[in-house]
């Protein structure tokens, strides 16, 4: 299984140590092809630096988002990006997840939030010592289906 995590680069890094987490854990489902996304040493320039540019960037990961078979976003850090990769996630009818920290104190998104159907994309609130069992229930659910 193809595994494509959203996170925050640009945005701000402040989760890197969840992403971390997270990116771990969904190893064991399958290859997370953005695994980069949880780099402590990924800044928030992003890696524009190491690579062509945004271009490059930006068309690499439309080719890793058409090849994965599921989406998981920690979306409590806003991100543009990150919201740019659902909304075309959406458009190619892939299974979503997002997940939430209400504990941060923010709200989260109208249009991610709002965006629950229940089947293809999921919205759900966590705590950092729930995320396994979260992410399992998953894709338990997920092979099930």
């Amino acid at each position: 299984m193809h595994i494509y995590f959203c996170g925050s680069i640009r945005g701000g890094r402040q989760d890197v140590a969840i992403y971390q987490k997270i990116v771990k854990l969904l190893q064991k489902y399958g290859a997370v092809l953005t695994e980069h996304v949880s780099s402590s040493e990924l800044t928030e320039k992003g890696e524009d630096v190491v690579l062509k540019g945004d271009k490059d960037i930006h068309d690499r990961d439309m080719e890793w988002l058409s090849m994965s078979d599921v989406i998981v976003a920690e979306v409590t850090q806003p991100s543009l990006g990150v919201g740019y990769e659902l909304g075309r996630a959406v458009a190619m009818k892939k299974k979503v997840l997002c997940i939430f920290r209400p504990s941060s104190g923010r709200v989260l998104s109208a249009m991610i939030r709002g965006a629950d159907d229940g089947s293809l994309f999921r919205v759900l609130d966590y705590r950092e010592d729930e995320v396994e069992q979260i992410l399992e229930k998953y894709f338990d659910e997920l092979v099930k289906n």
